[in-house]
C-alpha cells in the first residue's frame, strides 16, 4: 500500500469511491435520497491536508479534510473535520485501509498543530467505525432520517399544536434559552455564557425557519423548528427538510406531547409536498438520542479524538 499526497489527479477517481460508499449506505437506509454527484473535492486537494492510498495502481482509499479551525469545540485548540464526501475506501480490507490513511493524515495535522479530528461515517460502516474506535475516537454526533409520515404513537389531544408565524418568533426565546442551558449541564457540558445564549438566540431568530409549537392554554410547551438544510449534501435536496431545534419543558415529558408535536409538524410538510425529514443531534444528550433514535433511522456518525498537547510541539 502506497500512502501518497491527495491531488487534483485523484479526484475523479476519488468521487466515484465516495459516491460508491454513499450507495452502500442507501442500499440499509433507503430513506436515504437518490444522489448522482456528490459535492467537489477541489477544496480537499488544495489544502494539502488529505491522502489517499494505492495499490499497483488501484486507489484503495482517500481522506480529506476542511481547512482547519481555530478553538475547535470552543477549546483552545485547532480542529479538523471530514465529512462524509471527503474520505472513501473499498469493501476489501476496509477497516485497515481507513486506519492507515488514518495514521498518514493524523501526522500532517499534528504536524499543523491540530489537536482536533472530527470524521463523519456512515452509520452502517461498522469497519470504518470500528476502525476509528480503535484508534481513540469516540462518538459525538449523528445525521438521522425518516419518510415525511406520522409515528404510530397515540396522539395527546389535551395540548394544541400549531405553527408560529414568523412576526411571533420571539415568543420561543425562553425555550430556547433552556434548550441552550439542557446542552451546557452533565453530561453534554456544551456551555454557554451568557454572551453565548444572546448571540445563539440572535442567530437563531435571524434563521429563515419554520417554527411548530406545542401549548397548554397559553403556556408554551415545547417546539420544533425545521430548516430546509442539514449537515451533510444528502440533506439540501428537493423535498427534504432538517429539525435544527427541538425542546419540551422537562416536567412534560413522556406523555406523548412531543411525539404529537412532531406528528403535527409532519402532518403540515408532507401537505406542502416534502417527502424527508432530517434531524442531526449529539449523541451524549441523552434526551435527544434517546427520542431521535427511536423515530429516525441513523445514517451517519461523527466520530471525534483529541490529541494530548504534549504531541503539539513548535
Amino acid at each position: 500500500m502506497n500512502i501518497l499526497d491527495f491531488s487534483a489527479t485523484h479526484i475523479a477517481e476519488a468521487e466515484k469511491l465516495a459516491l460508491s460508499n454513499y450507495n452502500a449506505e442507501r442500499s440499509v437506509v433507503t430513506e436515504l435520497p437518490y444522489i448522482d454527484k456528490l459535492p467537489d473535492l477541489t477544496s480537499f486537494s488544495d489544502n494539502g491536508l488529505g491522502v489517499t492510498a494505492f495499490d499497483s495502481g488501484k486507489m484503495l482509499g482517500f481522506l480529506c479534510c476542511h481547512n482547519l479551525r481555530n478553538h475547535a469545540f470552543k477549546s483552545e485548540a485547532r480542529g479538523i473535520f471530514s465529512p462524509i464526501h471527503a474520505h472513501g475506501a473499498i469493501t476489501e480490507a476496509r477497516g485497515g485501509i481507513y486506519q492507515r490513511l488514518y495514521q498518514a493524515a493524523s501526522e500532517k495535522w499534528v504536524k499543523n498543530k491540530i489537536a482536533y479530528h472530527s470524521i463523519a461515517l456512515y452509520a452502517h460502516d461498522y469497519e470504518a467505525v470500528d476502525a476509528m474506535f480503535s484508534y481513540g475516537f469516540g462518538l459525538r454526533c449523528v445525521d438521522a432520517i425518516r419518510p415525511m409520515e406520522n409515528i404510530s404513537d397515540k396522539p395527546n389531544e389535551t395540548f394544541s399544536f400549531c405553527e408560529l408565524h414568523k412576526s411571533r418568533i420571539s415568543e420561543i426565546r425562553e425555550l430556547r434559552r433552556l434548550l441552550y442551558e439542557h446542552m451546557g449541564c452533565a453530561p453534554c457540558f456544551m456551555y454557554s455564557t451568557r454572551n453565548d445564549l444572546a448571540a445563539k438566540i440572535a442567530r437563531a431568530e435571524e434563521r429563515d425557519s419554520r417554527i411548530f409549537i406545542a401549548k397548554r392554554g397559553e403556556t408554551l410547551i415545547a417546539f420544533i423548528e425545521i430548516c430546509a438544510d442539514g449537515e451533510n449534501f444528502a440533506t439540501t435536496v428537493q423535498k427534504m427538510l432538517n429539525i435544527c431545534g427541538a425542546y419540551c419543558i422537562p416536567q412534560f415529558r413522556g406523555n406523548g406531547i412531543f411525539q404529537s408535536l412532531l406528528n403535527h409538524a409532519i402532518s403540515v410538510l408532507r401537505t406542502d409536498g416534502y417527502t424527508k425529514l432530517g434531524v442531526d443531534f449529539e449523541s451524549f444528550n441523552p434526551t435527544a438520542n434517546g427520542f431521535w433514535s427511536t423515530y429516525f433511522t441513523a445514517y451517519t456518525k461523527s466520530l471525534v479524538r483529541r490529541i494530548d498537547e504534549c504531541a503539539i510541539r513548535d
